[in-house]
């Protein structure tokens, strides 16, 4: 169970060495899975958030309810990349499964908090704009009902 940003393990008896190493050497991805699904958003969630920005928009913002919406559905897929982030193992590019070399650095992009994902400073343009139309696709899926 999560303790804040710790891991709180309880067992009859102590596990074997093995288990333990390999918690330790995975607590940020296990602590980064559990956190993701406790506070997971449901549906009505991302809908009244959309509705919320979409009112705000038009209303206080004066825009057309086709912009106002649009707006809105950026701020969702904002708030979807921060609440849906990805982490990877240093040594290879995420996005083009690449390794560092001298002239092509792998870069930690990311927070301490949500983790880091390493990719080439080359990469990261591509890899954030699939990212972001993957975000799209999904909350729009959700907004439209299904």
């Amino acid at each position: 169970m999560l303790d804040g940003h710790d891991l709180l393990l309880t067992a009859a008896e102590a596990p074997p060495d093995e288990v333990l190493s390999a918690l330790s050497r995975h607590k940020h991805e296990i602590v980064t899975l559990l956190r993701s699904t406790h506070e997971r958003w449901s549906e009505e969630d991302w809908l009244a958030s959309f509705d919320e920005r979409a009112g705000i928009a038009e209303f206080d913002g004066g825009m057309e309810r086709r912009d106002a919406e649009a707006r809105a559905l950026e701020c969702c897929v904002v708030e979807w990349l921060n609440r849906n982030p990805v982490c990877s193992p240093p040594g290879r590019c995420l996005h083009c499964g690449g390794s560092e070399a001298t002239l092509d650095e792998l870069v930690p992009f990311g927070t301490e908090l949500s983790g880091h994902v390493w990719l080439h400073s080359r990469c990261w343009a591509a890899w954030h704009g699939n990212r972001k139309a993957m975000a799209a696709a999904v909350l729009s899926a959700i907004l439209r009902g299904g």
